[in-house]
Formats: C-alpha cells, structure tokens, sequence
C-alpha cells in the first residue's frame, strides 16, 4: 500500500500495455492515478486510436464520461459499450478506438477504481465534480503533450451529460485563459440528465403514447411527478429527489415494471415489482438499486476486479471497482434534481460545439423530455433550429433502412437514435460509431 501511495503523489503514472495479459488487443494503451483532491484519488484509461489508415495524431481524442453518478466508464462504458473489447474480451466490431483515441475516466471520485481516503472528499455537486476534472485533464494534457493539438471531444451518458456540461464549460474557460492546452471542439450530451423535472413530467404521455400507460395509470404517473415539480419549483432538492424515486415507484406498478433504460426490454424482478418492498426501501436506496445496480452487474464485477484489476497493477489492495459507488450516488443526492439548462446556453453562446443524441426507447431521459428542454433554451440560434426539417440517417448495419435523423444549426445538433435505449452504443452500436464519426468531422 506504501508503494501505491507514493505512486499516487506523483500524480500520473504511465503504464503501457505490455504485461502478457491474455487478449488480441495491440492498441497502445495507459492509464493511472490522479490526485485531484486531498483524500481523492481519480482513476483513467488512454486507448490510442487504432486505425489501418491514419495515426492517432491525425484522429480526436474522445473523453467518455458515465452516468450514476457512479457509473464506471472504465468498467461499463468500456467493455459493455465502446471500448475496443467486450466483458468476454473478444474484440469489439463497434469500438469507437477504431476512428478515435479514447479516454475513459472513473468519475466523479469514488467511482469504479476511482477512491477517496475519507467520506468528506465525496464530491456533491456538479462544481466539485467540474473542478476535480480540470485537474485532472491539466494533468493529463501537460503529461501527454501529443494531444494538445488534437481535436478532443467530451462525450457522454445519463447524469455523465450534466456533469459533462459543467466541465466543458470550465475547460472552454481554462482553455481561453490559457491555464490549460488543449484543442477542446466540442460537448456531446447523450440521453443527458440535463433538465431533470423535464424528464419526470414527460413519462406520463410517453409511456400512455407508446401503450405502456393506460388513463388511470396516465393519472397516476401525472399527479406523482407534478408533486416533484412542486419539491423543484420551491428549492427542496433532496425532497424532490426522493419524490423522483416515488413517482418510479408508482411508474413501475402501473407498468408491470417498465424497463427505464429500454422500454422493450422488460426484466422481471419480484422484489422490484412488490409494492410492500417498494414501499419498504427508502426512496435513495431504491433510486441506487435502479440505477448503480445494472451499471454493476456481477459478470462486470469479476471481470473488473479479476483480470482488469491484475492487467492493471497499480489498483490499491484496499480498492475494490465499485465498491464506493453508492457513496458516490447518495453524496450526490442533493444535486441530481438541479436543472443546467443555463450551462448548455453559456457553452452555445460561447461557441462551443453542443450535441444532443438520445435513444428512442429510453424512458428514464425520454425523447419528449429532452426536446423540451431544449425549446426553454435562449441561444439566438434556437429559433433557426427549430425551423429546419430533420435528416434521416441510414442505420449502417442495415442499408436503405432509417437508423436515425439530425439536424444542425451553426454548433447546435440533435441526433434521435432508432430502436435504442438509454445505453445507445450498446443497443446500436454501427449507428452509434456513424454518430461519432459525423460529431468528429470524420464523415
């Protein structure tokens, strides 16, 4: 433990992927520690780019970033959605390594082999989380001084696009001040927690539109997220967060336990769908349980802390992945019904590039709730946006059929992904890699 501190104080600690670990991976690769905080201990991983036809220098370098909080991009994102193998270690035909370098980071601190030495270094707001970030990637970029002059890009997912948010917007700031060097060219927010009230409000007619909600469900589900609305409208966060779990509660008896990150995928679970347990589980617990636990299952887990924890070599032997997750998740309690609409408006009006993708059959972001938000927006360009007719999109793994439809205004987009859920790279993965290579200039 001694030795892995004393690493850690170094701050950045390079390992390249050479230790006879038993995959086809040849990519180059790194990863390590930084201190971001006293007590915060910030885990990532570089994939350098592996193309047949260009080096790394001349593709971006993406930032993946997870949702939760407290969802491992390391664990999850990388061998569940875009990294270059899956959790069997075969390789990935989707991985988005293939156009770009990418860098998976466990955030906020105490996520995946992320860890703090106490509870008081939690982050609980975005701010924290922000200026954990930017110490990180000030690190980072002083370190590897080949991507300076890459273009680099902030992707993302669920509750991962607010926190996304609120680090471009901090990095656009470093970056013109010059206290950070890189070529930052853009945000991408996918099926974002970005205007919380604007998601739960819109369950209701999503799920009585797609037949999943009957009149008296409809009610039901109404009257439950109006009171939500009340907690927002008057300041009580934390009571409105346990509200956000309550109206679930009443979302998933009406439904027969609705699938939140895709509606077409129902997964029966007795307990869930009890109304004594539900009524039983304090509304936080059960907000964890719905959302920590499919980002952990236990097939993640070994391999995590199995194989990647011994390929690695430096994970602390006290560090379990995700074993601070829901420590993670709760700090953060008192921020998850705060809206950041107005950091999205100050990213547009400062000129950073702002895309929102979202997955047609999530229900946890809804299509409905995130166009919302987006007409409360008061970007000058809006106006314009919303007059242009979408695009449609064919779906790569299947020619002449509609994968999805965009459109752009000047560094606005919006891409609606077809038959996805909230996890888009999971359920579409050739459309999802065509996605990025558009956003990155590549197509």
């Amino acid at each position: 433990m001694g030795l892995i501190r004393s690493l850690s104080l170094v701050l950045l600690f390079f390992v390249i992927f050479d230790d006879g670990f038993s995959n086809p991976l040849k990519a180059k690769e790194s990863w390590g520690y930084v201190d971001v905080r006293e007590g915060a201990h910030m885990f990532w991983w570089l994939y350098y780019s592996d193309s047949s036809s260009a080096s790394f220098s001349q593709l971006p370098l993406v930032m993946w970033l997870q949702g939760g909080p407290g969802g491992s991009g390391c664990g999850f994102g990388n061998f569940e959605e875009i990294g270059p193998l899956d959790r069997d270690l075969e390789p990935r035909k989707s991985s988005w390594v293939q156009y770009s370098s990418v860098l998976f980071v466990d955030n906020p601190v105490g996520t995946g082999f992320s860890y703090t030495d106490t509870d008081k270094a939690f982050a609980t707001d975005v701010a924290t989380v922000a200026s954990d970030m930017m110490v990180l990637l000030k690190h980072f970029f002083d370190k590897m001084k080949e991507f300076q002059s890459v273009p680099f890009y902030i992707f993302s997912e669920s509750y991962g696009g607010k926190m996304a948010a609120a680090i471009s917007l901090e990095l656009n700031k470093a970056v013109e001040k010059g206290s950070l060097k890189c070529n930052f060219a853009g945000v991408a927010l996918g099926d974002s927690w970005i205007s919380p009230l604007d998601s739960v409000m819109t369950w209701g007619p999503y799920l009585y539109t797609t037949s999943l909600l009957d009149d008296n469900g409809l009610g039901e589900v109404s009257r439950a997220a109006e009171a939500v609305k009340q907690a927002v409208n008057q300041g009580q966060y934390l009571k409105a967060t346990e509200l956000w779990s309550v109206t679930e509660n009443v979302v998933e008896q009406n439904t027969n336990g609705v699938n939140f990150y895709n509606i077409l995928t129902q997964e029966p679970d007795d307990e869930m769908t009890s109304f004594l347990v539900l009524s039983l589980i304090p509304p936080t617990a059960l907000l964890m349980r719905r959302h920590i636990g499919p980002l952990h299952h236990q097939s993640l887990k070994d391999l995590m802390n199995g194989p990647i924890r011994k390929k690695l070599g430096i994970i602390p032997q006290n560090v379990t992945w995700g074993g601070q997750a829901e420590d993670v998740f709760s700090s953060m309690s008192g921020d998850f019904m705060k809206p950041v609409v107005d950091v999205v408006d100050q990213l547009l009006d400062a000129g950073v590039k702002v895309t929102v993708y979202n997955g047609q059959l999530d229900l946890i972001v809804d299509t409905m709730g995130q166009e919302q938000w987006v007409k409360q927006l008061k970007w000058a360009g809006l106006p314009s946006f919303s007059q242009l007719k979408w695009t449609a999109l064919d779906d790569p793994a299947y020619p002449g059929v509609t994968g999805a439809f965009y459109k752009t205004y000047k560094n606005f987009s919006f891409y609606w992904i077809l038959k996805a859920g909230h996890m888009i790279p999971s359920d579409q993965g050739p459309m999802a890699l065509k996605m990025l290579k558009m956003i990155t200039q590549q197509d």
